[in-house]
């Protein structure tokens, strides 16, 4: 049968206390063992965890709040979404040209489409007479 977690909890907190006792010289490694209900090798295995564990949990760690482990599928997901919105952006910004093109096609009088040569003044610089 699994144990719950608050079961675990009371369990590691039970090691820890006879860990604790050990190096402190108040019980032997193998009457902490007998307590435990394993061998001295299991003993001295789970002993070697905890210290390892107080020793990485009481290091200098960086400052400020730890980053987030990277997700690659999430990464990869993320700069697709990005990639899409860019996209869809730029389709909305050529459908906006589309209609502003559109408008002033309608917009303008049949004749003021086409541009005459010369400028204002009406005078073709290429015409001889």
């Amino acid at each position: 049968m699994k144990r719950s977690r608050e079961q675990e909890d009371v369990l590691a907190r039970r090691r820890a206390e006879l860990i604790i006792q050990v190096q402190a010289g108040r019980l032997s490694a193998t009457a902490a063992a007998a307590k435990m209900g394993v061998s001295r090798k299991t003993y001295y295995k789970w002993e070697q965890r905890g210290l390892s564990g107080i020793v990485a949990g009481l290091k200098e760690g960086e400052p400020g709040r730890r980053m987030a482990p990277r997700d690659p599928e999430k990464e990869s997901l993320q700069r697709e979404v990005e990639q899409l919105r860019k996209q869809q952006g730029v389709q909305e910004q050529l459908q906006r040209i589309r209609e502003v093109l559109q408008a002033e096609v309608v917009s303008k009088p049949k004749g003021s489409a086409t541009k005459k040569k010369g400028g204002a003044s009406g005078h073709d610089p290429e015409s001889h007479g």
